[in-house]
């Protein structure tokens, strides 16, 4: 295996973070020590930026080795986006559950990155 670059160095770890958040997101869902007012404008705001940002990600002009990022990177953002406004309107016994899942989007584009980026071009 030859030795990672810098920017692949970065890349890698920036795809952990999104692992440990998400890891995060599925013990406080579980535990349920969800603390957060999910029916305020900042909570809907940000369900809504997600989705569009991860739509943009699809859409986004880039190389042709980059698609399998992109999708990954899009796919995740807008799920995401929908989990938090299902969250916004979801009674309260599926709120732990959903924030569960949310955690597990991220897992998992965190380990889907991790293998795009490491994969041989």
């Amino acid at each position: 295996m030859a030795m990672l670059t810098p920017q692949s160095l970065l890349r890698i770890v920036i795809e952990m973070i999104f692992v440990l958040l998400g890891a995060l997101a599925v013990w406080l869902g579980v535990t349920g020590r969800i603390f957060v007012d999910r029916a305020a404008a900042p909570w809907l705001i940000l369900s809504i930026a997600l989705i569009l940002w991860g739509l943009y990600a699809f859409f986004k002009p880039g190389r042709g080795w980059l698609r399998g990022e992109r999708w990954t990177r899009g796919l995740s953002l807008t799920l995401l986006g929908v989990v938090m406004l299902a969250i916004a309107r979801a009674p309260f016994l599926w709120v732990g559950k959903l924030f569960a899942l949310a955690g597990l989007l991220l897992i998992l584009r965190g380990l889907v990155g991790s293998v795009l980026i490491l994969r041989p071009r």
